[in-house]
Parts: structure tokens; sequence; C-alpha cells
């Protein structure tokens, strides 16, 4: 759970999954897990590729691929989604609690109106239970669907069923889906070779999951233009 001692020093990149593992391993890993689930502020973090990269560093090959020594893999398929819950029932609360206060801010670098009415849709479009447990695999919108979730006053018991459900679905989903096949990655392409290969793989990660919200956003263009 700790970086090897014979690996360079790092600096620490919250927006690079890699070092984030590889500077705070298991309980960086739970902790951006509540952090973008549960606070508004979370929403760009690199949570898809962050679990993807967390099943890795579980493998028996962590050490050639990552430079770590391997995390325990019991413990983040219970902790990554438990973390990941309870931040989706925090936002919930504030959310219930705090009605759209939370959101009377002026758009800046980080915080857009758009983000609050995307989650809206998506609440409207597919109703509660299935978009909370599909927001999980949407960035941004698995922030944001939580609080407003909790400002529509989606009740408490059944946010936290389809809570639950999403939150086990995705984080242990994309957790195996780097641990199975690190050791056939590692053996494939070679240990001196992986960093060549690791970044486009986390990248093909980060476009296939904002693929929906492109989807979304053109077919919204699309519903606008036809009631001109």
């Amino acid at each position: 759970m700790h970086v090897l001692s014979d690996a360079p020093a790092l600096a620490i990149n919250v927006m690079d999954p890699k070092s984030l593992i590889q500077s705070f391993g298991l309980l960086g890993v739970l902790v951006l897990m509540f952090v973008e689930t549960g606070l508004l502020v979370g929403f760009f973090f690199p949570g898809d590729s962050l679990l993807f990269l967390a099943g890795i560093a579980a493998s028996p090959v962590a050490a050639d691929i990552l430079h770590i020594s391997p995390l325990p893999l019991p413990v983040l398929l219970i902790g990554a989604p438990a973390c990941a819950i309870a931040g989706a029932q925090l936002g919930h609360h504030l959310g219930a609690r705090y009605g759209v206060k939370m959101f009377e801010r002026p758009d800046s670098r980080l915080f857009k109106a758009e983000y609050v009415k995307r989650a809206e849709q998506y609440l409207n479009r597919y109703g509660p239970a299935k978009a909370v447990t599909l927001a999980r695999f949407i960035p941004i919108v698995r922030t944001f669907i939580n609080p407003v979730a909790g400002v529509l006053h989606m009740p408490r018991r059944q946010f936290l069923v389809w809570n639950i459900v999403g939150g086990v679905l995705w984080t242990d989903g994309v957790l195996l889906a780097g641990y199975l096949p690190a050791r056939q990655l590692r053996d494939t392409i070679g240990a001196a070779n992986i960093d060549k290969y690791l970044l486009p793989v986390v990248a093909l990660i980060v476009v296939v999951s904002f693929i929906p919200i492109v989807i979304e956003v053109v077919r919204n263009r699309r519903e606008g233009r036809q009631m001109r």
C-alpha cells in the first residue's frame, strides 16, 4: 500500500489518476470516491480512470505497471462503493436540506448552471430509479444528480436503494475491468513499454465515459430545433 522505495519521487497531480494512486494509494481512492459523489467541487475528479487504475493497482502485477505494492482488492471492492454511496447520500441530504440555495451562484470555471439542468433532465427523462443508477457512469452528472434528487424531493429511502445499486455496479465494475486483464496487459506489452500504452487506455476510458453527455447534448439541440 505504499510506493516502492526504488520508485522516483513524484509530483502530485490531482487530475492524474496514476499520480493520485502512487502518492496516496488506497486512502486516495476511497477519499476521492466520497468527494466526487458527495461534494459539488468534486465533479472534475477522474473517477472512472482512477477506478480502472486502482483495479490494476490491486493486481499481482501492480509493481510492474504502476511501480507500487499491490492494493488490497477486497478492501477496494467494499470500500470504494461504500465511499461512493456515502458521498452520494450526503449530496442528496444537502439538496433536500438546503434546496435551490446550493445552486444560487454565478457561473465560474468550475460551476455552471447547465450541470444542474443536465442532472434534472436525466431525472425527468428516465425517472428517479433509472436516472440515479445510470448517472453513476456519467461524469459530472453523477455528482450533480444527487443534490438535485434531494431538491426534487426524491424519498431518501428510494434514493438509497438505487444509490447502492448504481454505486456497486459502477465502482466494482470498473475496478474489475482494470484488475482482470492487468496480467495479460503486462505480458502482452511488456513492463518496459507499459507507460506508452497506459496513458492512451486511460484517455480512451475518459472519452468513452463522456459519450453519454455528448449524446444528450446533441439530442437536446435537435429537440430545441424541432420546437422552433
